[in-house]
């Protein structure tokens, strides 16, 4: 039986971190990486931004170079079973033992009634994109389903290279669960200046491909077509392994601060992960800084670093040129309080549950001014009730 001192399963982003993450503790255990895609680790967040937006980067930025580590890499390669008690795991019909093993499995796109194909994309991965930019470059006329990050992003970079695009998207008024109204109608006036017709309050259920395009279906009863559909719903946790091994699972894989399992040689880490947030509490989130900052310190756990994971992540999106960042919960339907230096382009909004920050908007903020007003937001949810409103609406972060 083969034996690595390291496993991990699943090739992303989070593999890529875990990997150096053990490079900075052990140089020369053997580490192995185990993933269903086609591709070697890349930058996730490039799919949806700059290989669309930035002509000076390309596909061949998009590794991540984590062979560089050592790690041996197996593509293309399912993950059929993982035996904690055995210290296994099993892959194409091969038993591999390890020491540690850490889930990096992410998570499947949410579908509807439209079976993917050609002209049919449930947009995730690098190979997606390889397929879509194939397509987009006849200008089809494409209809994007679902209105929150990745929708809005691909919307956004279709729309950009001369592409025709209709956003569906079920609210009344895009990111209206996330922003308060004026802010939600400044953010859909971007993409209707663009030239994307957004189609609010359309839930689509099903669709056909015919030879000539896809006609969609809407809860109302009515049709759309077009040549492309691109489909970005979210995920669901990849969390059948960790489930079938006895793992504890709820809304992903349940992790201790340490990001270990309920199997003391068995971690997981980012989108698949359910971890303690020091600030936050338990929660899974799908962002590319968790995978970054996650996946670091899941390694350095594995090589026998006693130290708790204690990050609280950010999230961010750019669309048009616009970029926003939050930590926290964003929910309209709390109270939010707004703080502008320039109103509408650039300033702060807090999330307040009752006299609680709960989540903290950075609008038009820069990455290059990111650690300052990040770090601050932070300090901001560590003592939610320490500032008043009338303090809060004074206060810019951005």
């Amino acid at each position: 039986m083969t034996r690595y001192d390291y496993v991990i399963v699943g090739a992303g982003m989070i593999a890529d971190a875990a990997a150096k993450g053990i490079r900075e503790l052990d140089s020369s255990g053997s580490i192995l990486i185990l993933g269903d895609e086609p591709d070697e680790p890349y930058t996730r967040p490039a799919l949806s931004k700059l290989l669309w937006t930035d002509p000076s980067f390309g596909e061949e930025k998009v590794p991540l170079g984590t062979g560089e580590t050592g790690a041996e890499i197996r593509t293309g390669t399912a993950v059929e079973r993982i035996d904690p008690e055995a210290k296994t795991v099993t892959a194409a019909g091969e038993t591999i033992e390890y020491g540690g093993l850490l889930l990096a499995t992410g998570g499947s796109p949410t579908t509807i009634d439209l079976p993917p194909g050609d002209r049919v994309v449930y947009f995730r991965t690098f190979a997606d994109y390889r397929h879509l930019r194939a397509l987009a470059d006849d200008r089809p006329h494409v209809a994007v389903i679902g209105g929150s990050y990745i929708g809005t992003e691909m919307a956004a970079a279709l729309v950009q290279n001369d592409c025709r695009v209709t956003l569906i998207t079920p609210d009344a008024v895009l990111r209206e669960k996330v922003l308060p109204k004026g802010l939600a109608e400044v953010f859909q006036g971007w993409f209707e200046q663009a030239g994307v017709e957004v189609l609010a309050s359309t839930r689509v259920t099903g669709g056909e491909v015919r030879d000539d395009g896809v006609v969609l279906t809407t809860d109302s009863g009515g049709e759309v077509e077009a040549d492309v559909v691109v489909l970005g719903l979210g995920i669901t946790p990849n969390t059948d392994l960790a489930r079938e091994a006895g793992l504890a699972v709820d809304d992903g894989v349940v992790v201790d601060a340490h990001l270990r399992t309920s199997s003391p040689s068995v971690w997981a880490a980012g989108d698949v992960a359910s971890y303690p947030d020091a600030l936050l509490g338990r929660r899974r989130i799908e962002h590319v800084d968790l995978a970054r900052k996650q996946g670091r310190a899941a390694g350095r756990a594995m090589a026998g670093d006693e130290s708790p994971f204690t990050y609280t992540p950010y999230f961010y999106s750019m669309v048009f040129g616009h970029r926003y960042e939050a930590i926290g919960a964003l929910d309209s339907s709390l109270d939010v309080v707004e703080a502008w230096e320039e109103p509408n382009e650039k300033g702060t909004l807090y999330y307040l549950d009752g006299a609680e920050v709960q989540g903290v908007l950075l609008w038009g903020n820069s990455s290059d001014a990111e650690p300052d007003a990040r770090d601050a937001a932070r300090a901001v949810l560590a003592d939610p009730a320490a500032a008043s409103r009338e303090e809060l609406a004074t206060r810019t972060l951005a």
